[in-house]
């Protein structure tokens, strides 16, 4: 009779959907917000240089995370590839994360230092030329893009209100940092450092 009763009302049923979904998801949720493995970084991990942030947040935009993951799983046929696994600690600065679930083309985490910026910089306006199976579109209009210096110094203070050590004299910095760069530059700038804080687990 009770489960009639719950069936035949949509305003109780929708309640206890919502009920349930939210026990559910705190159950997940209140545990790994409580562990140092998830809200602590990793040693040598550090929140993104002004340039790097500028260069992570154009990878973003441009939906370079629809095609490459950042997240090494703790397998060996993964190991053995890219490296390390990644760890809850890499990614504590990282909004949103980069872990991705389709790899249209190679993960990313580990690539840092793996090429020239000049092999970035032409794989990022002719991915062809390097890699001819690659079908990966060519970005060309980065290297006529500028970075927003004062875009970049509000991001900074913004991400320091919302927990990242972030000094002020970083803030103060930053533009003077991201001043005459493209947003090519900020790309590669970004892609560069992916993996080198990790590079003694290698």
């Amino acid at each position: 009779m009770r489960h009639e009763t719950i069936e035949k009302s949509i305003n109780l049923m929708m309640v206890l959907i919502v009920l349930a979904i939210s026990i559910g998801g705190f159950v997940e949720l209140i545990p790994l917000m409580l562990s140092s493995d998830a809200t602590e970084p990793d040693e040598g991990i550090a929140p993104y240089s002004a340039l790097r942030l500028a260069g992570r947040d154009v990878y973003v935009r441009e939906g370079c995370y629809n095609c490459h993951s950042q997240m090494i799983r703790p397998f060996r046929s993964e190991t053995e590839r890219y490296g390390p696994y990644t760890t809850a600690g890499e990614t504590v600065y990282d909004r949103p994360f980069q872990f991705g679930s389709k790899r249209t083309g190679p993960d990313l985490a580990r690539v840092g230092g793996r090429y020239s910026d000049d092999w970035q910089r032409l794989h990022l306006i002719d991915p062809r030329a390097l890699v001819p199976e690659s079908n990966m579109p060519g970005y060309p209009w980065l290297a006529q893009n500028m970075v927003d210096p004062d875009l970049i110094t509000i991001k900074l203070r913004t991400l320091k209100m919302l927990g990242d050590p972030y000094t002020d004299e970083q803030i103060a910095a930053a533009s003077s940092e991201v001043e005459g760069k493209t947003e090519m530059d900020a790309v590669i700038a970004y892609l560069q450092e992916l993996g080198t804080n990790r590079s003694a687990r290698r």
